[in-house]
This record gives C-alpha cells, sequence and structure tokens, in this order.
C-alpha cells in the first residue's frame, strides 16, 4: 500500500522495482559512478551518430527529487543546492516561530519598555487584553515575520557556509581540535550579516508594539518611522542588535552542537546513524530548547538596550543604561524572555532539521565533524 508522505509524488520516483522507468531512474542517479563503465564501453563498440536521449534530457534537467527513505541522495552536501536548502530552512524555521509568539514579544517588549504599568507577565497579557483585546496580542506580526524570515535565510544559510569555509581553512587536524570555536567564529560571521537583513524590521516592529497608536502594521508604519527617524534611523539600533543577537546566536549554535553531541553520545546507546528521524528530530528540539535559555540569559542586557532605543527618539545607550539601571538590563523581562526564547531556539531547531530531513539532508550535530573523522582515519 502506498504511503501518504509519496502519495502526492509519482510512484516510479520511490519504486524498486526493475521497471523501464526505475531503471531509468537509477540510471541517472548513478551516472556519475557509472562514467567510467559507459567510457570504456564507448571505446569498444562504435555507437550511432549522437542524439537526445530521454537519459541525458532528465541529467541535464537535473530536477530529481531524493525519497525521504534514502538521505542526500538527491542533494550534495556542501554543493550550491544544499545552502539553498539550508537558506530556506532557516526562512521557516525563524520566520513561523517568531510570528507564532508575537504576543510573549509584546508583553516583553512593554515590560522593558513601561515595567510601572506592565508588572508582570500575567498582569501584561491582562492590560493589553482589556485595552486592545484579542486582536491586539499580534500587533506586529508583519513586520515579525518579514524581518525574522530574513534574518533566519542568513543566519542558517551562512552558518552553515562559513562553518565549512573556517574548517577548511583549518584543515582537519585542528578542526577536530577546536571544533567548538569553530562554531563560534561560524555562528558570528553568519549574524553580522543576518542583523542587518533583521534591523529595519525590528526597529518598525518595536515602535508599533510599544506606542498604541503609531501605525496598525507595517504597510503604514514603516513609511512613518521614515517620516520620524529617516532611513538611518532604521539601523540606529544595529550596533545593540549586534550586542544582542551575536552573542545569542554564538551561544545557540555552539551550545547546540555541544548537547547534542553529548546526548547522542551519554544518553543514547545506539550512534545517531541507527537512531529513527522521528529520534533525531526530537534530540534536535531537546537540544535547542536548552542551549536557548543559555542564549536567553547572554543576550538579555542588550535586547533591553534594543527596545528602549527603538522606542525613545534621539535616545542613546547611555540613556538607556541611566534609565534602566545595570541591574535592570540583566533582569526586566528576563523569566518571560527565557521562556519565550527557550521554546523558540527548540522549535526553530526542530523545524530547521525537519526541513533537512524531508529534502534528504541529515540532522545538525551528533556527530564529530568530517574533516575531524578524516583526520582521526588518517591516524589509524
Amino acid at each position: 500500500m502506498e504511503s501518504p508522505k509519496n502519495s502526492l509524488i509519482p510512484s516510479f520516483l520511490y519504486s524498486s522495482s526493475s521497471s523501464p522507468r526505475s531503471f531509468l531512474l537509477d540510471q541517472v542517479l548513478n551516472s556519475n559512478s557509472n562514467a567510467a563503465f559507459a567510457s570504456s564501453n564507448l571505446e569498444k563498440s562504435p555507437s550511432p551518430a549522437p542524439r537526445s536521449s530521454p537519459t541525458s534530457m532528465i541529467s541535464r534537467k537535473n530536477f530529481l527529487i531524493a525519497s525521504p527513505t534514502e538521505p542526500g541522495k538527491g542533494i550534495e552536501m556542501y554543493s550550491p543546492a544544499f545552502y539553498a536548502a539550508c537558506t530556506f530552512g532557516g526562512i521557516l524555521s525563524c520566520g513561523l516561530t517568531h510570528m507564532t509568539v508575537t504576543p510573549l514579544d509584546l508583553v516583553k517588549c512593554n515590560m522593558q519598555i513601561d515595567p510601572a504599568k506592565y508588572k508582570s507577565i500575567s498582569s501584561g497579557f491582562g492590560i493589553l487584553l482589556k485595552e486592545q483585546g484579542v486582536k491586539g496580542f499580534f500587533r506586529g506580526w508583519v513586520p515579525t515575520l518579514l524581518g525574522y524570515s530574513a534574518q533566519g535565510a542568513c543566519k542558517f544559510g551562512f552558518y552553515e557556509y562559513f562553518k565549512k569555509t573556517y574548517s577548511d581553512l583549518a584543515g582537519p587536524e585542528y578542526t577536530a581540535k577546536y571544533k567548538t570555536l569553530i562554531y563560534l567564529a561560524g555562528s558570528a560571521s553568519a549574524e553580522v550579516i543576518a542583523d542587518i537583513a533583521l534591523c529595519p524590521f525590528e526597529a518598525v516592529k518595536v515602535r508599533v508594539q510599544t506606542q498604541p497608536g503609531f501605525a496598525r502594521g507595517m504597510s503604514d508604519g514603516f513609511p512613518k518611522f521614515i517620516k520620524s527617524e529617516g532611513y538611518g534611523g532604521l539601523y540606529k539600533g544595529l550596533a545593540p542588535l549586534w550586542g544582542r543577537q551575536i552573542p545569542y546566536t554564538m551561544m545557540k549554535f555552539a551550545s547546540f552542537e555541544t548537547i547534542v553531541e553529548m546526548i547522542y553520545k551519554y544518553a543514547i546507546p545506539n550512534p545517531k546513524s541507527e537512531c529513527s528521524k522521528g529520534l533525531q528530530l526530537g534530540v534536535s528540539f531537546a537540544g535547542g530548547y536548552v542551549a536557548g535559555v543559555f542564549c536567553a540569559i547572554v543576550s538579555h542586557p542588550a535586547d533591553n538596550l534594543v527596545s528602549f532605543l527603538n522606542n525613545a527618539k534621539g535616545a542613546t545607550v547611555g540613556d538607556a543604561v541611566k534609565k534602566i539601571g545595570m541591574v535592570g538590563l540583566f533582569t526586566r523581562g528576563l523569566p518571560l524572555r527565557i521562556v519565550m526564547i527557550g521554546t523558540l531556539t527548540g522549535a526553530q531547531w526542530g523545524l530547521y532539521d525537519a526541513f533537512k530531513v524531508f529534502v534528504g539532508l541529515p540532522t545538525t550535530g551528533g556527530v564529530a565533524p568530517a574533516p575531524a573523522i578524516a583526520a582521526t582515519e588518517a591516524k589509524a
């Protein structure tokens, strides 16, 4: 009986029979490995004048979809298609999750901006419900979706790129020895780019969420912000945004990779390659949630600065520190942010790896980097 997963895709793409169609598919999938064999046959026997065959036409189109039961067969690791898949996975994981927790983010921002009014999580929800109704909980969801989709694309896509690039520069031996530094450097480099994409949307989002009546959303909020602050105002919060997001992302990726590796090493008796995809995705969520708690603590002072600067026209970092205080920078709104970021980060890693599995790629983390494996085998 055909499984629901494959019901919308022509059956011959997943068929294991020796039908002409599946034979043709095998020829295409194994075209690289059979190149030498085909070449020797051509030398032994003359062939007719070359013409376009179905196999060559399919090879040139290169549109094959990998079966979910055959990881990595359709997308080569570290190819342009691999980075494109990671980029799209980042869009899904960051854009959708941040949009989903818009109500939590709304309460958190208002607690940071007006702690006298929004004294706690429960009272914050109550005040917003009374003043703005249920609809008000999703104020600013459009700039949230657009901004964090752009950020997620750069964050995950460039992380995979920089991680591979820095591993190649370091060489197999040093990559194995200093893999955590590779994770930290790769994630920091990616986040610098990602925040440039996020910053304008974050500025509009905070203004819409913390100043009732300023605008309904992105469509009217963006031109109003430009009129009030100018285009330069969109990047007024870039430095504190880097201060928030770069430590956050370094912790997010490095701790996730380390935690997942430890889970497979100490908590699961079987190697990762022998674990089901469901179990692997569960590990991704658990590792992401724990990493998210660390992320929230490390990046919280800068998060308070970003909220303050984007809400107050003409304010500086010095004004923010004087107004909020050093203790307030580290503690104001922290419990809610731990809950929000822990859930958010766990869901992001779960969605990201679920998409990678869907397109036939392995989940993130859990095994030594490929260069490290090569180095170990070389010494053996």
